[in-house]
C-alpha cells in the first residue's frame, strides 16, 4: 500500500523561514503514478508550495496523528488550477464519495450567502520520491 492510499496523510510544506507548517489532507491515486488533494487557491498551503515546492507526507488520522511507526514520504508539489485541477478533483470525489457529498452541499449553502467571486478550483498535484 503506498501513501497515496492512505485515508488521510498529513501533509507538511515550509515556510520561507524553513519552518514546517503541517495539516491533514485527503490524498488520490492518480494514472500517471502522481498523486494529489484539493485545497483552497488562496491557502497558506499554496502560498507556501509556490515559494517551496519541496513537501513530505506522512500517514496520519483525521486529526493529524501520525501513524504509529509511520515514516515520512518526499514529495514535489505543483499548484493547479481551474481545468488543470479537474483529474485531481475526479480521483477525490471517486476515492471520498460520500463525504464529498456532504461537504458539496455545505459549500453549496455557504454559497448563498457570501459576497464576492468564488475561488477558481485548485489543486495539488505530487510527484513522490523515489
Amino acid at each position: 500500500m503506498g501513501i497515496a492510499d492512505e485515508q488521510y496523510v498529513l501533509f507538511t510544506t515550509f515556510r520561507r523561514n524553513g519552518a514546517a507548517v503541517s495539516s491533514a489532507v485527503w490524498i488520490a491515486p492518480l494514472p500517471d503514478g502522481t498523486a494529489g488533494f484539493t485545497t483552497g487557491a488562496t491557502s497558506g498551503k499554496v502560498k507556501r508550495i509556490r515559494n517551496n515546492p519541496s513537501v513530505t507526507l506522512c500517514p496520519c488520522d483525521m486529526r493529524g496523528r501520525v501513524k504509529p511507526g509511520a515514516a515520512a514520504v518526499s514529495a514535489t508539489a505543483t499548484v493547479l488550477l481551474g481545468n488543470d485541477a479537474q483529474p485531481i478533483t475526479a480521483a477525490i470525489k471517486q476515492k471520498y464519495r460520500v463525504m464529498v457529498t456532504l461537504m458539496t452541499v455545505g459549500y453549496t449553502v455557504k454559497g448563498w450567502f457570501s459576497k464576492g467571486e468564488p475561488e477558481p478550483d485548485c489543486a495539488v498535484q505530487l510527484q513522490l520520491a523515489g
